[in-house]
């Protein structure tokens, strides 16, 4: 079945799938805001109002709103991106009402009281602290902060320690004013859900919510670099990456197909070669990150120390291999391992209520499920091959290291793979 989409005066934007067969359904609210919105001095804010934002309302304790969720069996969740911060939901069918009338409590009545913040604070910290006992998560950071040097999508999203310790209720109430605005929201819900029902709830529920307000967002500059953290690990936790494509990019979808053949699964050229036949590590994997305006594409690979030397070079020839000699057996696996995660996230409604509140922020309104598998099976062998030699021409590497890293190859040397 489609999405239905309905806009209310003030600016908020309701859609919602019913999904046959399921008795529960995935409510939630995602906001066009997350740490690129964020100064130098607010980062790690809207990590922390995420946190916050089940922790007390002028009508309800915290207590209350765990005991009023739980009591029908349903559960609330939250979780923060570099461009969205999502407030979520799973209830039963009859629950939807229930489900909105709490999350839009939070989003528009929460007290931020002194001796939630100090509690809450000392939980983030130690969130911040386990971070950085993850060197395979850790790299990433250093990745983004390498790539885009200075820049608010560049920093973590969880902020630094020195910033949480000094947040107050003044930042949380003034950073949700200027963020949280009607337009700048999507209330979503899939599964067992009415629309017109959902519809009437969004009216009684947000009717106070602001319309939107002037902001600026930084827009991304992709630089590129090469960091390189020494630390007394057992392996070498090694990243690269090139500038790669926005969601709105003509090739989106090419470059999913792109990573799928280079580092999607088994039987990829990353996992065949560096794994299968060469035995340099264990994990290895390709990925893209796309943004509104700016995105990144690269690999991934935990190796030993004396193994590290060869890591890079090796992956690099991989791409070049797909620039050359992409086959179309590949590439069809590449396409079916996407269109199954697609059919396959049609089954979850938490995955159908993300995706349709993110293709509504970015594009407008959801994304019908046809259209993204023609896309899909529109990329042939040509096409990725293509792209595979527009990466390898895109620009300066991003390198990203931590643990023992001494052996890798220098900068230069992996920059002339580049041109």
């Amino acid at each position: 079945m489609s999405a239905k989409l309905t806009t209310l005066e003030n600016g908020l934007r309701i859609v919602s799938q019913v999904i046959p067969g399921l008795e529960s359904a995935t409510v939630g609210v995602w906001v066009d805001a997350g740490s690129r919105h964020e100064t130098a001095a607010q980062n790690g804010i809207s990590h922390m109002l995420e946190h916050m934002a089940f922790k007390g309302t002028g009508t309800r304790s915290a207590e209350r709103i765990a005991q009023e969720i739980e009591d029908v069996g349903g559960y609330l969740n939250a979780y923060t991106s570099r461009e969205h911060t999502a407030y979520y939901a799973r209830v039963l069918r009859d629950d939807v009402p229930l489900a909105v009338d709490l999350i839009a409590d939070i989003l528009q009545h929460s007290t931020f009281e002194g001796e939630e913040i100090e509690r809450e604070r000392g939980v983030i910290v130690q969130e911040i602290a386990q971070a950085v006992d993850s060197p395979e998560e850790l790299v990433f950071d250093y990745l983004q902060d390498c790539a885009y040097p200075a820049q608010p999508i560049g920093r973590n999203i969880l902020g630094t320690t020195s910033n949480v310790r000094g947040f107050a209720r003044p930042d949380l109430v003034n950073y949700m004013a200027a963020h949280y605005h009607a337009p700048s929201m999507i209330l979503t819900a899939a599964g067992a859900v009415d629309h017109d029902t959902l519809v009437a709830c969004a009216r009684d529920c947000f009717d106070g919510l602001a319309p939107s307000r002037p902001r600026e967002v930084l827009r991304a500059n992709y630089v590129g670099g090469d960091t390189r953290i020494e630390k007394d690990h057992e392996q070498a936790h090694v990243t690269l990456a090139l500038p790669g494509v926005t969601y709105e990019d003509p090739d989106y979808i090419v470059a999913k197909v792109f990573v799928n053949a280079l580092g999607g699964g088994m039987s990829s050229r990353l996992f065949q070669e560096v794994r299968e036949r060469r035995g340099l590590c264990y994990s290895i994997y390709a990925y893209t990150n796309s943004y509104a305006d700016t995105g990144i594409v690269g690999f991934y690979a935990g190796t030993s120390e004396e193994d590290a030397a060869e890591i890079l070079p090796v992956s690099i020839g991989e791409i070049e291999a797909l620039a050359s000699g992409c086959r179309e057996d590949e590439v069809a696996r590449a396409r079916a391992q996407l269109r199954a995660g697609i059919l396959m996230g049609l089954e979850s409604c938490a995955s159908v209520a993300e995706s349709m509140a993110i293709q509504t922020l970015l594009f407008g309104h959801p994304v019908e499920v046809a259209t993204r598998l023609a896309r899909i099976d529109a990329v042939d062998a040509a096409a990725v091959r293509r792209f595979a030699d527009r990466v390898l021409h895109s620009g300066v590497p991003t390198i990203a290291a931590t643990g023992p890293v001494s052996r890798l190859p220098s900068s230069d040397t992996v920059a002339r793979y580049f041109g």
